[in-house]
């Protein structure tokens, strides 16, 4: 990667082009490309909203706003310039001359952050191509030292083959391993999903925009250590824990990576990659920032990804139940907080709470408990006493309410336990 450097100072500049239509409004889209730029370690020297009335193509910005740029850059000492938007490569290549310092956009920023946050085999895999495909159209020398020898044979190219043609064949090269790579980790995941199936235990999977406080939960619930700071995507890969819930022996619970508008499209696959663990979960958890003005714009975008995955129909309906998780509860005014609690006076689908303290957690964990044993049904069945797996599986994985012998002596034990359907199928499985 290393496009940036940490601790550097930076400019950040956030375009408000006339006719586009944001998810977020001007002021909300500048705070979260401030978040960004604070979740790779840069200083931030100055941040302003830019309205364009008219995208040049050379240069995106008016010649009059490239020179006030370049005034603030010198005024804050800024040594980076980070533009909240898409840049193409001759708009890029020409802003840093004209400003005298190194500019970077939004794909290019958040693609350090995945470089920099990824953890697993998977993610360090999908980023890598990711910034593959970035650099195809901007040819970064930086990528020559991986391949530069190459043998004599003809379809390899010859000595008039030019630098740039050079660099491209070894991009895509690189890039045909990287998915040939990538399709083996697929599969290998989904045999470990394959086999989580068929374990006993639900799976709780808490998704959320980015910076709304799942990774705090989580940490809260499992008494793991996560990181979770204040930081856009201080987590990029799922983690997965054991919990303890009312009425329920043992639950698994995911935290995925947090959401966020317009993800470059570079990234659409790595980050759908990481979120296909929420289209097994038996419950889906939606964290929300409460606190945030833009909650609502941010639960429109966490809605329209999982729409993308088949988990959300059109309108709300859901495939797999879904609680709201209205977090930061702590961070509200009084009369802000009684309002909202009003709203959600006997709603059955969402619970406020406060990660960070802990309050109303208790709620959510007996919530959970009910979501889970929701359709658990008393069922009855005649067990050979010699039968001891299936003996232990009823009482480990049931709430046991009855377990006699059919009569004095008998082979046969009569057990009536509570199950639902997921866990019934498990059960009748067992031969």
């Amino acid at each position: 990667m290393g496009e940036v450097s940490r601790g550097a100072r930076a400019l950040v500049v956030c375009p408000d082009i006339r006719g586009i239509s944001y998810d977020l409004d001007a002021q909300s889209r500048l705070a979260e490309a401030e978040g960004l730029a604070l979740a790779i370690g840069i200083v931030i020297a100055e941040s302003f909203t830019l309205p364009v009335r008219e995208v040049r193509p050379n240069l995106l910005f008016g010649a009059g706003q490239v020179d006030n740029i370049r005034i603030a850059c010198e005024q804050n000492e800024a040594e980076l310039v980070v533009v909240d938007g898409a840049l193409t490569p001759i708009q890029q290549r020409n802003l840093e001359d004209k400003l005298g310092r190194k500019v970077i956009d939004r794909t290019g920023l958040i693609l350090e952050i995945f470089g920099e946050r990824a953890a697993t085999a998977e993610g360090r895999l999908q980023v890598e191509l990711a910034h593959l495909d970035y650099q195809q159209s901007r040819l970064v020398r930086s990528w020559t030292h991986l391949e530069r020898q190459r043998g004599g044979f003809g379809f390899l190219g010859g000595p008039g083959e030019t630098q740039i043609e050079a660099d491209r064949r070894m991009i895509r090269q690189r890039m045909g391993r990287l998915r040939k790579e990538l399709e083996q980790v697929r599969k290998t995941r989904g045999l470990h999903r394959e086999r989580r199936e068929r374990a006993p235990w639900p799976v709780v999977a808490l998704v959320g925009y980015t910076n709304a406080g799942k990774s705090t939960l989580f940490n809260r619930l499992t008494g793991a250590e996560v990181m979770a700071e204040d930081l856009l995507f201080a987590t990029l890969d799922p983690t997965m824990r054991a919990i303890a819930l009312p009425g329920v022996e043992k639950a698994i619970l995911s935290d995925t990576v947090g959401f966020i508008s317009d993800l470059p499209t570079q990234l659409v696959a790595a980050f759908r990659a990481t979120l296909e663990e929420v289209t097994s979960a038996d419950v889906i958890c939606h964290v929300r920032d409460i606190s945030n003005p833009s909650t609502g714009a941010q639960k429109a975008q966490v809605l329209e990804v999982l729409r993308d995955l088949g988990v959300v129909e059109e309108g709300e309906a859901s495939s797999i139940p879904i609680l709201e998780i209205w977090n930061k509860w702590d961070q509200l005014a009084p009369a802000d907080a009684e309002e909202l609690a009003s709203q959600i006076e006997g709603a059955d689908d969402i619970v406020a709470l406060s990660a960070l303290t802990g309050e109303g957690v208790d709620s959510l964990l007996e919530r959970l408990g009910e979501m889970l044993t929701r359709n658990a049904a008393l069922r009855t069945f005649e067990v050979a006493a010699s039968d001891g797996r299936r003996i232990a599986w009823l009482h480990a994985h049931g709430e046991v309410i009855e377990d006699i012998e059919a009569e004095e002596g008998a082979a046969k034990r009569l057990i009536t336990v509570r199950l639902n359907p997921k866990e019934l199928g498990q059960f009748e499985a067992l031969r």
